[in-house]
């Protein structure tokens, strides 16, 4: 695994809404997975995203909560996840914000 500073900004859309757009997001590398871009708590519009009671665990970030993404006129249930309090191997991803890129427009 590897995280790394994004080089260009990140927005993130659903419907044409914007729920984040960061000049701050990092890029992390996890074995054969696509990237994840992690978006700062700061650059993301809170107002959009609705905590889950889903949770899961990843033997190396961590335990996870989810969010969904709540607009005027759609719901998508767990679209988005956070690592509160990651293992040391995965600390800069704290208090950041990742997106599903299948349930949202992830742009770079």
């Amino acid at each position: 695994m590897s995280i790394e500073p994004a080089t260009r900004p990140v927005s993130v859309t659903v419907e044409g809404i914007r729920i984040a757009e960061s000049t701050n997001a990092l890029i992390l590398h996890e074995a054969s997975y696509q990237p994840v871009y992690y978006i700062p708590i700061a650059d993301i519009d809170m107002r959009l995203l609705e905590h889950s009671d889903s949770t899961s665990y990843c033997s190396y970030k961590g335990d996870c909560n989810y969010f969904s993404v709540v607009t005027p006129t759609t719901t998508i249930a767990d679209a988005a996840w956070i690592y509160h309090h990651p293992y040391p191997a995965a600390a800069p991803i704290a208090e950041h914000i990742a997106f599903y890129a299948n349930r949202v427009t992830i742009s770079s």
